[in-house]
C-alpha cells in the first residue's frame, strides 16, 4: 500500500504537470514570432523532462529503499562523469578515476543500503579523501597534481557523498514519520520548487542582480520571492514530517538557502570551466550537475539536522 504522503505529493506533482503541459501546448498554437516559438519549445521540452524525472523518482519510491538507492547511485555516477570531464585529468589519473567510479562509489551506496551511518558519513570525507590523494602520488606525475587531485576530491564530495544523503534519509528511524520517503519528498518537493519559483519571480520582479558574473538570470527579488514561496509550501507539508509547522518552515528555508548556494557555487565551477551547462542528459535542462546543483549542498545539512535533532 502506498504511503498517504507520496500519494498525496505524487497526486499534487501529477496536477501541475498536466497543467504545465496544457499550457505548453496552447502556447506552441498561439506563438507567432520564431522568438517566441523558440521558447515556448524550450519550456515542452523541460516539461517533458520533468514528467521524466518525476516519473523515475516516484517509481524507484513505490519499488522500495534498493531501487531508490540504486537510482541515486547511477545519478552519482552520471554526475561525477559530467564533474570529471571539466577537470584537467591527465593518463595518470586513470587509475585513480576508476577506484572513484568503481569502487569508492558503488561502496558508499552499499553503507547507505545497509545503513552504516559511522562509516557512510566519513568514508569519502575522510577515508577516499586521503587514498586519492595518495593514488595519484603514487602515479608519478607531478604535473597540475595539486588542481588535479583537489578536483577529483571535489566531485567525490559533490556528486557523490552529498547525493547519498538523499536516500540515507531512507535509513532514519524517526518517531512521528510514517515513511522515511516523506522526508526525501518533502527535501526534494521544496528545494526543486525553491528553484523553480526563484525563476518565475525573477522573471516578474527580476531588477537587481546577485552575481551577474556568475549567474545573471539570479537576482535578489526572485531570491526572495523563490525562497519564501517555497518556505511557505515547506510549511504547509508538515503534516508528512515529523516536524511542527514552525519546525518545517525552519528546515525549507535552510535547505532551500543552501539549495540557492549550490546553485551559485555550481555556476562558478562552470565559468571557469568556460562552458553553460554540465551536459546534455536532460532535454531543456542541461546535464544531471545542471538540475541537481541546489541538492548537492540542500541533501547532506538536511540528513544530518534530522539525524541530530529528530532521531
Amino acid at each position: 500500500m502506498i504511503d498517504r504522503g507520496i500519494a498525496t505529493v505524487g497526486a499534487g506533482i501529477l496536477g501541475i504537470l498536466l497543467v504545465a503541459s496544457i499550457i505548453g501546448a496552447v502556447l506552441k498554437r498561439s506563438a507567432e514570432s520564431d522568438r517566441a516559438r523558440a521558447t515556448v519549445m524550450n519550456l515542452n521540452a523541460r516539461v517533458r523532462a520533468w514528467w521524466v524525472m518525476c516519473a523515475l523518482v516516484f517509481s524507484a519510491i513505490i519499488c522500495g529503499t534498493i531501487t531508490t538507492t540504486v537510482l541515486f547511485a547511477a545519478l552519482s555516477f552520471l554526475a561525477l562523469r559530467e564533474f570529471i570531464t571539466l577537470a584537467p585529468t591527465r593518463r595518470a589519473d586513470h587509475h585513480t578515476l576508476f577506484w572513484c567510479f568503481f569502487i569508492i562509489l558503488p561502496l558508499q551506496y552499499v553503507l547507505v543500503g545497509v545503513r552504516w551511518y559511522g562509516m557512510m558519513a566519513i568514508f569519502i570525507p575522510v577515508w577516499a579523501y586521503l587514498f586519492v590523494a595518495i593514488r595519484s602520488t603514487l602515479s608519478g606525475d607531478h604535473r597540475q597534481y595539486l588542481e588535479r587531485t583537489a578536483k577529483i576530491q571535489w566531485g567525490l564530495m559533490i556528486t557523490v557523498y552529498c547525493l547519498s544523503c538523499l536516500p540515507a534519509l531512507l535509513m532514519l528511524h524517526i518517531p512521528g514519520c510514517a515513511h522515511p520517503a516523506d522526508l526525501l519528498l518533502f527535501l526534494l518537493v521544496v528545494v526543486q520548487l525553491s528553484d523553480v519559483f526563484q525563476y518565475v519571480w525573477g522573471k516578474l520582479l527580476g531588477r537587481h542582480r546577485i552575481a551577474p558574473h556568475l549567474s545573471p538570470n539570479k537576482t535578489w527579488e526572485g531570491f526572495a520571492g523563490g525562497i519564501l514561496t517555497a518556505t511557505g509550501i515547506g510549511a504547509a507539508l508538515w503534516w508528512m514530517t515529523p516536524f511542527t509547522p514552525l519546525h518545517a518552515a525552519g528546515m525549507a528555508l535552510v535547505i532551500t538557502v543552501m539549495g540557492f548556494f549550490g546553485g551559485i557555487v555550481m555556476s562558478a565551477i562552470k565559468r571557469d570551466a568556460g562552458v553553460k551547462d554540465f551536459g546534455a542528459t536532460i532535454a531543456g535542462h542541461g546535464g544531471i550537475l545542471d538540475r541537481i546543483d541546489s541538492l548537492c549542498f540542500s541533501a547532506p545539512v538536511f540528513f544530518h539536522l534530522v539525524r541530530f535533532y529528530y532521531t
